[in-house]
């Protein structure tokens, strides 16, 4: 495969120097898009276009020629991971996910295997190396999969929630039984993260949707101990390069100093703190990603462009930051927004890395 004409992403995840920082979104392939909604209809369903290396490589490559963006993460779904465990994913019109087979007792978490990636995750391998050759060494890819913790939710709910009460009451009530769960899911998540490594992802990020949900004392033993079980059995370099990986806990400030000890590259951070106290509780143990609050996005274009000279300015000079979202683009945005924040990224970062 081609070697990358833009590493930007891979250096400033590992801290290395940069000319400017490099910028990419989560969600950046998406319902925002007017050409990802017209594939959507042609697809017929969500599924079908993740499932499809075809039209998920398409739908990946769709945001890089609108913007210049300084990486490409791969179209897919946290919940393909449950679903190939057997619990039967599909999406309910207005309300999101759905599995047909929540896990509630003990002997549906017994019963749980871990999937063969090379024939039930095949499709999300072979669209990882569908997009590599069509990048042809454009930008770096990034594979990503949700936390042990987030996926669970899922599945013991049934799809998402607002309170979470049967995961947790799990938790306090056979917190054992929640870990035995929680560790088969690192278990498929590490093996899955692996393939796309192999399939060609040059970056790994790891989604924590729902850690911030847990108690203080909870979030170590049921969310960032699994993470790190991840973390601890991935691939960390393929090809003599390293494979960075980002850790992302919505709503994880409180923990930071904690996480940033989770082994990852880079944490994700969210709007809910500055990138000046972020940077000075972590130190240089990690670099970070973030942070702009994505509703900014609906704001003037003169307001989108102070916001981003904000978010650089917190982080400061140095090496070590990749611009980001607070958390996924929303899908009533307008592009042309997205374009006054990718071009002021490019043109307001450089005096950064003086």
């Amino acid at each position: 495969m081609s070697a990358l004409q833009n590493d930007r992403l891979i250096r400033a995840l590992l801290s290395q120097p940069v000319d400017r920082t490099p910028v990419w979104m989560m969600r950046q392939a998406g319902r925002y898009l007017p050409e990802y909604r017209e594939l959507r209809a042609q697809a017929g369903s969500f599924m079908n276009l993740c499932q499809n290396p075809e039209l998920a490589c398409e739908v990946t490559l769709q945001p890089l020629r609108r913007f210049d963006l300084d990486a490409a993460i791969l179209f897919s779904d946290i919940l393909t991971v449950p679903d190939a465990m057997g619990l039967g994913l599909y999406f309910e019109p207005g309300e999101g996910p759905r599995f047909e087979r929540p896990l509630r007792d003990a002997a549906a978490i017994n019963a749980l295997t871990i999937p063969d990636v090379d024939t039930s995750l095949r499709y999300v391998t072979d669209a990882v190396t569908k997009v590599r050759q069509a990048l042809a060494g454009r930008v770096p890819l990034i594979g990503f999969a949700g936390s042990p913790w987030t996926l669970a939710t899922y599945m013991v709910e049934g799809g998402s929630s607002k309170d979470f009460r049967h995961i947790k009451a799990l938790a306090y009530d056979q917190p054992a039984l929640l870990e035995q769960l929680l560790s088969k899911t690192a278990s498929a998540v590490t093996h899955y993260l692996n393939a796309q490594i192999e399939a060609g992802a040059q970056a790994l990020m790891i989604f924590d949707t729902w850690g911030g949900a847990l108690a203080h004392d909870a979030y170590p033993r049921f969310s960032l101990a699994f993470a790190e079980q991840i973390i601890d059995g991935l691939i960390r370099e393929r090809d003599g390069q390293r494979i960075p990986v980002v850790f992302f806990t919505k709503g994880g400030a409180v923990w930071l100093e904690r996480i940033a000890q989770c082994g990852a590259d880079a944490l994700g951070v969210d709007w809910t703190i500055s990138l000046t106290q972020a940077r000075a509780r972590v130190g240089d143990q990690v670099a970070l990603q973030g942070n702009l609050d994505p509703s900014i996005l609906y704001a003037e274009p003169h307001v989108i462009t102070r916001e981003v000279e904000r978010v650089l300015a917190e982080f400061g000079h140095g090496s070590g930051h990749v611009f980001n979202l607070g958390h996924g683009i929303h899908p009533q945005i307008p592009p042309e927004h997205v374009q006054v924040m990718v071009d002021a990224v490019h043109r307001l970062s450089a005096v950064w890395h003086e």
